[in-house]
């Protein structure tokens, strides 16, 4: 079976990686013009004069990212599957249709209302009442296209700064911490929930994702995936989904959903019996979904911007590098490293022995470490 990805980085080359034990080839298509999935066939196409070519090559389509135009996958679905559905697609690429789903499934979400001009954001400032979080409508991730507004004034320099036509003005979330919840259904519908991760950011970019996530409430697992299922039976959903959410002292209370694969379960592929990046292919070619449970105790943690000293990493026995094949430059993900460990203390421990060897990641700390 030969998939179509569009999209051309990282998740697409850990998806790649996934499938080729199973005997799948794939094909990827960038609309960037900046490929670094670095192996596969890639067709770049800016323009779409070589979807139909696309079209041709593949047997099923899935996505790496979100940020492509709906258009594209629908053309798609004329002729091929594509997994997941464009509807999920159009839903996560509109923050106000998305707050709309969550809450007529039951989906806590915080305060939220959409502002169109410097004015109304004020006035949603006021009636919410501050700090509040402005978002654009469309677009934005890893912290792009955001504002916080620590009182009503500042909403014509966060209307500047944010630049879209359309926001939504969300309430803060007086939260504990960040957690995600990774999910999968298969084409029959069958479903398995991956364990939920604790995700720590530094400026908007996911850091460190420890799984199971510690010192959660007996409840929060199960709230997660009933939230969860939700989404993927309405969407009739077949691949994974991704869920982030606050933890409150009255419960979780869902962020955002990325229809995709995603960083916070990059710690699935050693520490779970089956990856996120493969039960996606199993799902998308319609077998059987794998085994979630976890291994044990990991944690992942980003490359950021400089690669560090990767070979003083390899050297530790408990660390798995991986890296995208791409150049450094400030912001940008170039690779992760997946820490395994036995106990919670012992995975603090090797994580700060490991971060030690990349310039510019931040503190570790987590709810197994003191802040401050």
């Amino acid at each position: 079976m030969r998939i179509g990805v569009l999209g051309a980085g990282q998740l697409g080359r850990m998806l790649a990686l996934a499938g080729y034990p199973l005997a799948k080839d794939f094909v990827f298509y960038d609309m960037s013009g900046s490929p670094s999935a670095g192996l596969g066939e890639v067709i770049i196409d800016r323009d779409g004069q070589y979807l139909d070519d696309f079209i041709s090559r593949v047997d099923r389509v899935t996505y790496e990212f979100e940020h492509l135009p709906v258009a594209v996958a629908e053309e798609l679905a004329k002729h091929k599957p594509v997994h997941p559905c464009p509807r999920a697609l159009e839903v996560c690429q509109n923050r106000e249709a998305e707050k709309t789903l969550f809450g007529r499934l039951g989906i806590p979400t915080p305060q939220w209302q959409i502002a169109d001009s410097a004015e109304s954001l004020k006035a949603a400032a006021e009636e919410l009442g501050c700090p509040v979080v402005a978002k654009s409508i469309t677009e934005g991730y890893d912290g792009k296209g955001q504002a916080v507004l620590k009182t009503p004034e500042e909403a014509q320099a966060a209307w500047s700064s944010i630049g879209h036509p359309r926001v939504i003005v969300e309430k803060f979330v007086n939260f504990k911490r960040e957690v995600s919840i990774i999910a999968v259904r298969a084409e029959d519908g069958d479903l398995a929930f991956y364990p939920i991760a604790e995700n720590t950011h530094h400026e908007g970019i996911l850091r460190y994702s420890i799984a199971p996530a510690p010192a959660l409430q007996a409840h929060s697992q199960q709230d997660a995936e009933k939230y969860i299922k939700s989404l993927l039976n309405e969407l009739n959903y077949v691949g994974v989904l991704t869920l982030e959410l606050f933890e409150t002292d009255d419960g979780l209370v869902a962020n955002e959903m990325a229809p995709r694969v995603h960083n916070s379960g990059h710690w699935t592929i050693e520490g779970a019996m089956t990856s996120q990046f493969e039960n996606h292919i199993r799902a998308v070619s319609g077998h059987a979904l794998g085994n979630v449970a976890a291994r044990g105790l990991s944690c992942m943690i980003n490359i950021i911007g400089e690669h560090g000293d990767i070979e003083r990493i390899l050297e530790l026995p408990y660390a798995h590098v991986h890296l995208y094949n791409k150049g450094e430059r400030p912001g940008r993900k170039l690779g992760h490293v997946n820490i395994l460990a036995d106990s919670y203390e012992e995975l603090v421990w090797r994580v700060r022995n490991c971060a030690q060897f990349l310039p510019g990641s931040p503190e570790f700390t987590s709810t197994l470490t003191p802040r401050g």
